[in-house]
């Protein structure tokens, strides 16, 4: 098989890109890392288009890959405007940022890249930086009326307005936002892992008074445990049976008739299967049905199928023949 050549490694290294790129900025360089396996480099935001115009011409970087925003708020210059560079002869890739703030404008690099254009409208449009000398900076993402920039921490995760279409106007309208609950916050801790807040629906339940810790004590052994003992019926009390207990049965027997017991002891004897009732008031089984004498057999009807299936005797035809 053939090899194929290509004058782009397959992995750049980043071995002495930073201090090669670094002499190369100068002055207009204001910070060198590298963070994520990826050169960053921070250089002053009057001086962006020169610094990007060099790396492009003299270092072979010469696509403009992306320019993304990223915003911190706790910081005097919140916004960063990243350079996403790629050198197709090298296959290696670098970032360039810039600070600014929120009246501060950036200087356009259409001038280098026509890409950039759309891509400093996105920015624009997401987190509000300006950027000075883009020919159209417009909103591209969002709508003409649309108020704020989504991308800022600030903004709410409502916004400001919604939209829908109106059956009345026959076109969209635009309405402030109504939530029918608010937004509510998850940490997701499990309940049983211990939270350090009062769950839903706790704070109606009655505080439970906890009283002293148990004072350890030192325990005293007089035997074995109660539920280790085996449990013996030596006497007639531990079970209940005696002179007592057979009393009271005699009673009980003597309150029930005489004809009674002896119907019961009969029935028993005569059918020990069956459940025995001395109850007059309770139903008593049915008597079996009586003996009905055989039916005669059905005469002969016009719906018997044995003259149907009778062979006929063939017809001679007329004329004698067969």
């Amino acid at each position: 098989m053939a090899t194929v050549l290509h004058p782009a490694p397959r992995i750049a290294s980043n071995e002495g890109v930073k201090d090669a790129l670094s002499a190369a900025l100068g002055t207009m360089l204001v910070e060198a890392g590298e963070e994520h396996g990826e050169i960053v480099l921070t250089v002053q935001r009057d001086r962006i288009e020169d610094a990007l115009r060099r790396l492009r011409d003299e270092h072979d970087y010469q696509q403009l890959m992306e320019i993304a925003g990223v915003d911190y708020p706790n910081r005097a210059e919140r916004f960063e405007v990243v350079y996403m560079l790629l050198s197709l002869t090298k296959n290696h890739r670098i970032m360039v940022k810039v600070t600014t703030d929120e009246a501060t404008p950036v200087p356009t690099v259409t001038t280098l890249w026509p890409v950039a254009g759309w891509l400093e409208r996105e920015v624009f449009d997401m987190y509000g930086v300006l950027f000075a000398g883009n020919p159209d900076l417009r909103r591209i993402l969002t709508d003409y009326g649309f108020q704020g920039h989504p991308q800022r921490k600030d903004f709410p995760l409502t916004g400001y307005v919604e939209l829908r279409y109106s059956e009345e106007d026959k076109r969209v309208v635009y309405e402030p936002v109504e939530l029918a609950q608010d937004l509510r916050t998850f940490d997701f801790m499990s309940p049983w892992e211990g939270a350090d807040y009062v769950l839903p629906g706790d704070e109606k339940a009655d505080p439970v008074a906890q009283g002293p810790a148990p004072v350890a004590t030192t325990a005293e052994t007089k035997g074995p445990s109660p539920a280790v003992v085996p449990k013996t019926t030596e006497k007639k009390a531990d079970t209940g049976a005696g002179e007592a207990a057979n009393k009271e049965a005699a009673k009980k027997t003597a309150k029930k008739p005489a004809a009674d017991i002896r119907a019961v002891s009969n029935a028993r004897k005569a059918e020990p299967n069956v459940p025995v009732t001395t109850r007059k008031d309770e139903p008593r089984s049915p008597k079996a049905t009586e003996k009905r004498p055989a039916r005669a057999p059905r005469a002969s009807s016009t719906n018997e199928t044995a003259p149907a299936t009778r062979t006929r005797a063939r017809r001679k035809p007329e004329g004698g023949g067969e």
